[in-house]
């Protein structure tokens, strides 16, 4: 019953489109449904699912796991503490006085904030509270405003560190270890600190994009609406430079490998509950507050990571990783059109799938046979992250447009705010494009050992499917009820 796998998909994504429940709740509910249909109809033995417990154990097991509160928790504090208005205060105040100069800042904002932040949400909320209102002061039209929210809150996304990078490099040494496994292929397995080295160069060259963009849309808001002068405070400019020296070292860090992601997440959520502390900032009910945000967060996120993994064994036990595999396989051409083929699927399921949802369960499925057929798991981890970005601004269900909508309360038509995002989107896809047809994009630094390493070689399509016929053990053998 592979094919029954591909309906259940199916179901997932009618059920997060339609119903409005927590997508944990319709993953573990999918994922129930098709182990109950899979056992009645004696495709699957009952004993076979006694493999769920150990592999959910194997799953928490993950040190990399413990970032996700730390992230969680460092999000919440920025949006609390004033760090945030200083830093935006402060970066005003070094610009040009120009209609474009609260853009540029919020963008910066977006960069710096974003990865510390962990999450898109948690970065709309800031940039909402921070940003808007100084935006709407300075005559920026609303659609304008709604894109610079929406388009700063997703740059953490492919700036080091962020939830999104480790769960995805997380999820590609998953599937880079099958394709190593089941091609024999000496390469050296991917791990996040590849995907965050990897994602460097893309991530720069949107960021100047991003920064050109803004400048060109403030030159059309009228001169008169130039910003009123900005009051920093000798408190705010001293914050704003503790804070940015301190939010460069953590990035450069993790970037250079200096520090890992969850050493990082440590450092930078025990200096912002310091703060807090300290100043005052942190009592009573503001305390009491964020530690439930938080509590309640990151249990939404170890509930979708548990329930999308119950849906994945049920997939495999129906045999549906090895249907896409046949497919992914059999697609005729070169290496380039098989990659995008994969990133339209990924893409056409974030009209319904968030981020977290992809890396989850999709990633699962579709890209161990990919990289069975592709080598380079740097440049498709790459590839896969800055689609991933892409899904948080697809109109009209961008993860990032529906936050911004809800927190900004703002009422856009679909034209106003596909036309202000247009020119976002063409440069996300446009970095898209040029790291799909240069690979070289995704090696800047890398190190001359990782360089120099011979690229494996191309296997027949007969080897290629017998090896990926090895690559799950055979059904185990059992009696048919009544004998």
């Amino acid at each position: 019953m592979p094919a029954a796998g591909l309906g259940l998909l199916v179901l997932v994504a009618l059920g997060i489109v339609f119903t409005g429940l927590p997508a944990f709740v319709i993953l573990i509910g999918v994922g129930s449904i098709g182990a109950a249909l899979a056992v009645l109809t004696d495709t699957v033995p009952l004993s076979l699912l006694a493999a769920l417990p150990s592999r959910l154990i194997n799953l928490l097991e993950n040190d990399l796991l413990q970032a996700l509160p730390l992230y969680v928790t460092m999000g919440l504090l920025l949006d609390r503490l004033p760090i945030a208005d200083a830093l935006y205060r402060a970066g005003l105040s070094l610009l040009p006085r120009r209609p474009a100069a609260p853009l540029v800042s919020g963008m910066a904002l977006g960069a710096l904030l974003g990865p510390m932040n962990g999450s898109v949400g948690a970065s709309v909320l800031a940039l909402a509270r921070v940003v808007a209102p100084r935006l709407a002061e300075s005559g920026v039209p609303k659609p304008t405003q709604f894109a610079a929210v929406a388009v700063a809150s997703t740059l953490g996304v492919v700036i080091p560190p962020s939830l999104v990078l480790i769960l995805l490099g997380d999820a590609m040494l998953s599937a880079h270890t099958i394709a190593v496994t089941s091609t024999g292929r000496a390469d050296r397995v991917i791990n996040t600190q590849d995907v965050f080295h990897g994602a460097l160069a893309p991530a720069a060259i949107f960021l100047a994009l991003c920064f050109a963009l803004s400048w060109r849309a403030g030159r059309r808001i009228p001169p008169s609406a130039a910003p009123p002068p900005v009051k920093l405070t000798r408190k705010q400019a001293v914050l704003a430079a503790i804070t940015l020296i301190a939010l460069l070292t953590l990035l450069g860090g993790v970037a250079t490998g200096y520090f890992y992601a969850v050493e990082a997440a440590a450092m930078g959520a025990f200096v912002l509950l310091s703060a807090g502390f300290v100043t005052g900032a942190l009592r009573g009910a503001v305390l009491r507050g964020v530690l439930h945000d938080a509590l309640a967060i990151t249990g939404a996120l170890f509930a979708l990571l548990i329930a999308a993994t119950t849906l994945t064994l049920v997939l495999r036990l129906l045999g549906t990783d090895r249907l896409v595999s046949d497919w992914i396989t059999g697609i005729p051409g070169s290496e380039l059109g098989v990659v995008a083929i994969v990133l339209g699927a990924i893409g056409l399921s974030a009209f319904v799938l968030d981020a977290f949802e992809i890396i989850f369960v999709i990633v699962p499925i579709a890209v161990p046979p990919l990289l069975i057929r592709v080598a380079d798991a740097r440049w498709v981890s790459v590839l896969v992250l800055l689609t991933l970005q892409t899904s948080f601004l697809l109109p009209p269900f961008g993860y990032a447009l529906m936050m911004a909508r809800g927190t900004l309360r703002q009422t856009l038509g679909f034209r106003e705010m596909f036309r202000a995002l247009l020119p976002f989107l063409i440069a996300q896809w446009t970095v898209l494009a040029a790291v799909l047809l240069f690979p070289q994009l995704v090696h800047v630094g890398e190190n001359a050992s990782e360089a120099s390493r011979t690229p494996a070689t191309p296997m027949t399509d007969q080897e290629l499917q017998r090896r990926l016929r090895q690559m799950l053990p055979p059904p185990p053998e059992f009696e048919p009820p009544g004998h």
